[in-house]
């Protein structure tokens, strides 16, 4: 399921591994999975659903609440009731769960310190734990910038295109290598929606260098708008006039 949800990886800046984040704590989905496990009816022939929105991830399970809890008892300290102590038991032993009731407040705990919305427990036709998401999160946690927040010194407001090349371009990149940063094959979509806009917008500067193909960087504010590669728009364009060279970040 991690592989499904944002993951970012930061820079070694400040140390000598990169530091790696996601939109959502780990453990977290990891408890509600195996919250689920632990917990559903097993006489059912409904499977456990984890299932990925644009706005959340559920975990639903075949299963209900034993009636000494309620949804709002899951928020305070209770005990460990598990639903099928044969799963629980193994599930104990490899340090799954701990047997104390402590799984639904730390998913509560983790979610805070990670500046996500409680998961909200719910009984529907089953138990299910909607995590909200929050993608921007996994960038901002190793230290980059949402997409439309590019720096502090950009005002207005950039196209998704441009946001996503400026997050993409770290540092000094061969233009290629930053096209296919972005995913793109073609090179005309490259320069139209991405490389044009931002030198036009001042995002980025180019300097020349003789021999050497084009690097890349973002930069807070360049003067004086430096055109874009040659033939990407036609002759009548600025950017047609542009030499070849790289990309520099201020």
């Amino acid at each position: 399921m991690l592989s499904k949800i944002n993951l970012a990886v930061g820079t070694r800046a400040r140390s000598n591994q990169a530091p790696v984040a996601y939109e959502m704590p780990p453990e977290v989905v990891r408890e509600a999975i195996v919250n689920a496990v632990a917990h559903r009816d097993y006489t059912s022939n409904g499977s456990i659903q984890v299932m990925l929105f644009s706005d959340r991830l559920e975990v639903w399970n075949p299963g209900t609440l034993p009636p000494s809890l309620t949804l709002a008892q899951l928020r305070q300290p209770h005990g460990s009731v598990p639903a099928n102590p044969l799963v629980a038991e193994p599930l104990y032993l490899t340090k799954y769960i701990e047997r104390m009731g402590t799984g639904t407040r730390d998913m509560i705990e983790r979610c805070r310190k990670a500046g996500l919305p409680e998961p909200e427990f719910a009984l529907t036709d089953g138990f299910v734990i909607p995590l909200r998401r929050k993608p921007e999160r996994a960038f901002t946690a190793v230290g980059g910038l949402p997409t439309g927040q590019v720096t502090g010194q950009v005002t207005g407001e950039v196209t998704g295109e441009v946001a996503k090349l400026l997050v993409d371009c770290l540092g000094a990149m061969p233009r290629r290598a930053l096209r296919e940063a972005l995913q793109l094959k073609g090179d005309d979509n490259f320069r139209r929606l991405y490389l044009v806009p931002a030198l036009e917008a001042g995002l980025i500067a180019m300097t020349i260098r003789s021999g050497r193909s084009d690097h890349v960087s973002a930069c807070r504010s360049v003067s004086p708008v430096l055109p874009s590669t040659a033939g990407a728009l036609g002759p009548s364009h600025p950017a047609s006039k542009m030499p070849r060279g790289h990309f520099r970040r201020g």
